[in-house]
């Protein structure tokens, strides 16, 4: 399975974003697809820089995005379809609330 996700560069406490597409059992930081962005969330304000019409192609060809890359991508403009997403139940309560609320 192909991932959009985060790969770590940068110094000791100082951490740096490529935001890239690897196959599910790489490492983090190891060998990339494509890298389709950089984040940089240290800077006064964040910086983001995502490569829009990449990461469209990507998930229109299965990549499922992390859920820290949905919340990149939904800020920098991507639309993220729910067939996307990891686990889609994330966004339903669980069944004790349910019965709690009853």
């Amino acid at each position: 399975m192909v991932k959009i996700r985060m790969k770590r560069i940068g110094a000791i406490k100082r951490p740096k974003y490529r935001l890239v597409v690897q196959d599910s059992k790489t490492r983090r930081d190891g060998s990339v697809i494509e890298e389709i962005g950089f984040f940089d969330p240290q800077s006064n304000p964040p910086e983001l820089r995502i490569d829009v019409e990449l990461a469209k192609k990507w998930i229109s060809n299965g990549a499922k995005p992390t859920e820290t890359m949905i919340t990149l991508l939904t800020r920098a403009g991507v639309e993220v379809p729910a067939s996307a997403k990891q686990n889609p139940k994330t966004t339903k309560p669980p069944e004790k609330t349910k019965k709690a609320a009853e």
